[in-house]
């Protein structure tokens, strides 16, 4: 009887590895909304991490979160760090790519709680005199991850955050033009 106990566990664990190393190597989060403002209004809110408080969904959940900038004021090599409580943790964002009104390419690094490198990238679309930003994160996921895959889905996690960004952006884009 114990045996079969034993064989039965080991067969579960065995069971739950494979599931975990079949899954998806890594994970991408989009979302997309029009803005009443050309993308010289609504560009400059991403490319200078200085205007993040105006937009960024998670800029107001520690009002004592030490952040500190580094490198150009913006664009290319701009540089923002932030250290906060456990809801907005510790971590890195540094501008890797910086198109005017078309792109801005963002490396992503996640300190505490968990460490992560991502990348997040917006693109702005003149279109009808709107523009059209898409927000995206990119990642890889490791065996912890996709173990955690199973039970939270980060499309889910991180896409109503996404969805409230981008709002926000709307907002202020189109109050200032």
């Amino acid at each position: 009887m114990f045996t079969n106990i034993l064989i039965g566990i080991a067969v579960v664990v065995v069971l739950f590895v494979v599931v975990v190393a079949l899954r998806p190597g890594g994970f991408r989060v989009m979302r997309a909304t029009s803005i009443s403002a050309q993308p010289g209004v609504v560009f400059p809110l991403v490319n200078d991490f200085h205007n993040w408080d105006v937009w960024s969904p998670w800029a107001k959940l520690d009002p004592n979160m030490k952040q500190t900038f580094e490198g150009p004021s913006a664009g290319t090599g701009a540089i923002y760090s932030w250290l906060g409580d456990k809801k907005v943790g510790e971590g890195r964002m540094t501008i890797l790519e910086s198109r005017s009104d078309e792109l801005v390419r963002i490396k992503l690094e996640f300190l505490k709680p968990f460490a992560s490198t991502n990348t997040a990238e917006f693109t702005f679309r003149n279109q009808d005199n709107q523009t059209h930003v898409t927000w995206t994160m990119t990642g890889e996921c490791n065996f912890v991850f996709k173990a955690f895959g199973l039970f939270m889905n980060m499309d889910k996690m991180v896409g109503p955050d996404f969805e409230k960004g981008l709002a926000q952006m709307k907002a202020a884009a189109e109050s200032a033009r």
